[in-house]
């Protein structure tokens, strides 16, 4: 992984020069429902930018760092090493969705949409 991949833009957000996309640095530090983790993504206000949403199970796997595990990610984002919600709904099951483990760096698609995980916003970059 290129050490200039991610720019800390010293506002909370980090932004992956790879995809251009831009991510709220810490993410929350509580545990959502699926809904409640789309709300909280809709409703963000960060940066300046109002247009936060909960990202796809292929941007979240995006920002995996596989050379690191406990949290499996970048440390210029502050990240608890446990699961978080993807936008991604399973396509065999809609009352699940799938979600990265930062412990560990896998995706996962088998928590029911009920259940709690942590929530890290994205939105297009500039």
């Amino acid at each position: 992984m290129s050490a200039d991949r991610y720019i800390d833009n010293g506002d909370n957000t980090v932004t992956d020069e790879r995809t251009g996309l831009m991510w709220e640095q810490a993410g929350s530090d509580t545990r959502y429902n699926y809904n409640a983790a789309m709300a909280r993504c809709c409703d963000l206000t960060l940066a300046g930018h109002t247009d936060w949403r909960l990202p796809t199970i292929q941007e979240l796997f995006s920002i995996v760092d596989f050379e690191r595990r406990r949290p499996a990610i970048d440390p210029v984002f502050t990240t608890v090493a446990d699961s978080y919600w993807s936008a991604t709904t399973c396509a065999t099951n809609p009352f699940y969705a799938w979600y990265v483990s930062f412990y560990s760096g896998n995706v996962l698609d088998f928590n029911d949409k009920s259940s709690l995980n942590y929530v890290r916003a994205v939105r297009a970059g500039s």
